[in-house]
């Protein structure tokens, strides 16, 4: 396959569904994630001021949004993303879910997660949040949580369409790309490694022996 060849195929993703309309949401213009939870988030936090929710409160509410947050990508995507069912027509369904950003990693409109799967996975984790922490507390955490998501869609967004200048950036898109082009079973975390580093699912680096091997060989 010649360059013009694999860019055209890393770049252009073909449809997932025979219905149109279906077609339509699973893809998705990368402003869009901004302009549904930017709002919410606002909102979250403009709610939980009003009712005296305390200055170091919201801190440690926040950092905890964050902290919750960074645990599920990793998750989401190590188990749902990359989950690979074994009945019939199984292989459809993770192609759907995430092969086909597998396939065609720089399709600008399969870069950040469709509102069909963001809204639902977002409205589980508030009545998560709710039930234990009740509001105003719970909006908190929610809006420091969809922050969180936000920078994971658009950190995968850049590191898919630009080189970054800074040391941790151009880490950050190593991280991942080696994720996509060296071993698909390391590097679920793509806004942050640290789950990468806490669950041992680091890529190796090319000097780097694999695990189990021997270094001297």
């Amino acid at each position: 396959m010649g360059t013009s060849e694999r860019t055209a195929k890393l770049s252009a993703s073909p449809d997932l569904f025979q219905n149109r309309v279906l077609n339509f949401f699973s893809r998705v213009h990368p402003i869009v994630p901004a302009l549904i939870y930017v709002p919410v988030i606002i909102a979250s936090y403009w709610i939980a001021i009003a009712d005296g929710t305390g200055i170091w409160t919201i801190l440690g509410l926040t950092v905890a949004g964050v902290f919750v947050w960074t645990l599920s990508e990793y998750w989401l995507h190590r188990l749902l993303f990359h989950w690979h069912p074994k009945f019939k027509g199984g292989d459809k369904l993770n192609f759907i879910i995430h092969g086909v950003h597998h396939d065609h990693p720089n399709d600008r409109m399969r870069l950040v997660m469709p509102p069909a799967v963001s809204i639902p996975l977002a409205l589980i984790f508030f009545a998560i949040f709710y039930l234990v922490l009740g509001v105003p507390n719970a909006l908190i955490v929610f809006g420091s949580f969809l922050a969180g998501y936000l920078t994971y869609d658009y950190t995968h967004y850049y590191v898919h369409h630009f080189v970054p200048k800074t040391k941790v950036g151009r880490k950050v898109r190593e991280h991942h790309m080696r994720h996509h082009f060296q071993d698909h079973r390391f590097g679920y975390g793509v806004s942050s490694p640290l789950w990468d580093h806490a669950f041992q699912t680091v890529p190796r680096s090319k000097t780097t022996p694999a695990r189990g091997e021997d270094s001297s060989e």
